[in-house]
């Protein structure tokens, strides 16, 4: 039971369906006779529940040209029931052990010349629709897809808000573990426990990087002991309930860094992250985000210490489009989501990250995560 509810209503059946109706639309503009979602963050965004993936089939079929059909094993059903199939205008489709489920999914079908996967489609369920569907291309939903999930509607946004403010919390309460003679593990248990207090279903990661063990980015806990001097990088998230996820980084100092070059270096970097956020606006790429942070990082003399992308979009999933990377030239719109997070990483040294997950809106940008950037010296 978290010590704070979030008061994000789920989307309502209304909103569903009109997904639903721009997924079959989508499909139609890509040339593609269906699309078929596997379990997952796409299924819950398209219908309200993610289900679970499995050796027996279960699949959203949603023709660009017909009613969608959720084809499930009669046993899986029930995990099904709060589905309002009858408002989204699904028709449920159950088979038993014995029925050819690949088969079924064919028949609806007809036979269609191209149909789109979901990416996380496991193998065996991927082969066997090649064989059932005979000479259909197979492609990737995710172009699809993502089309639709980019742009959060405001339900999505205000979870969103509701996910950053829950995690702001915990690192408000950072100062009460991290300290001298605590393990990495120690501390990270800690956080993993409040992440959950603080209104999370879970802990999606928590990041303990302190000292050198700070200069690799997916780093995760460990055994080291922290010591008074450590600078020590805290990136920490997970799902609220809505199933919308937080993603927040800090760099704290345990007492006065021991290195004399942190206090000039971290500078660099919250002008990196300011410089980024404040960029963010309609009509920009992705690109322009990545470089406004980068260069600044770069003419400080750190470039080659920046081994990352800036950025990465956020929602259902922790890492979802858009990317904010070199090369990607999408004009962001108003209602993309998606993390400001530079870092400078001196290997065997030490690392510093600042992250905020922030909101395009329609004349600039929105940060849903309020916690201070600056260096948080903590007393040791």
């Amino acid at each position: 039971m978290s010590r704070r509810s979030l008061h994000n209503p789920a989307p309502d059946a209304a909103s569903l369906r009109a997904r639903l109706d721009r997924a079959r639309a989508a499909a139609a503009a890509a040339d593609t006779d269906a699309l078929l979602i596997a379990p997952g963050s796409d299924l819950r965004y398209l219908i309200g529940q993610a289900g679970g993936s499995f050796e027996r089939l279960t699949t959203l079929v949603i023709p660009a040209d017909g009613v969608p059909a959720l084809v499930l094993p009669k046993l899986e059903a029930p995990g099904y029931a709060d589905v309002p199939a009858d408002e989204l205008g699904i028709e449920v489709i159950t088979w038993v052990d014995g029925d050819n489920a690949y088969e079924l999914v064919a028949d609806r079908l007809g036979k269609p010349g191209r149909v789109a996967v979901s990416d996380f489609t496991p193998a065996l369920h991927v082969l066997a629709f090649r064989g059932a569907l005979g000479d259909a291309d197979q492609t990737l939903a995710g172009p699809i897809v993502r089309e639709l999930r980019m742009r959060k509607d405001a339900t999505e946004i205000q979870a969103l808000r509701d996910a950053g403010a829950a995690i702001d919390r915990v690192h408000a309460r950072v100062h009460e573990w991290l300290r001298p003679g605590r393990t990495e593990a120690e501390v990270g248990a800690d956080i993993t426990a409040a992440i959950v207090e603080e209104g999370h279903t879970h802990a999606d990661f928590v990041i303990v990087g302190s000292g050198p063990n700070g200069a690799s980015p997916h780093h995760d806990v460990s055994e080291r002991v922290i010591e008074r001097g450590d600078v020590v990088v805290v990136d920490i998230g997970g799902p609220i309930a809505e199933g919308y996820n937080s993603d927040s980084t800090r760099t704290y100092a345990v007492g006065e860094p021991r290195d004399a070059d942190v206090a000039e270096t971290y500078a660099v970097l919250q002008r990196a992250q300011r410089a980024a956020v404040e960029a963010v606006r309609p009509g920009v790429t992705a690109e322009s985000i990545d470089a406004a942070a980068r260069d600044i990082i770069a003419e400080a003399g750190y470039g080659e210490y920046f081994i990352h992308r800036t950025g990465h979009g956020i929602g259902l999933d922790v890492h979802e489009e858009p990317y904010i990377i070199k090369g990607n030239a999408l004009p962001l719109e108003p209602g993309m989501a998606f993390s400001v997070e530079p870092g400078i990483y001196q290997p065997d040294r030490w690392g510093a990250r600042i992250e905020d997950i922030v909101v395009v809106t329609e004349d600039g940008v929105e940060s849903v995560n309020q916690r201070p950037h600056d260096l948080i010296v903590l007393d040791a």
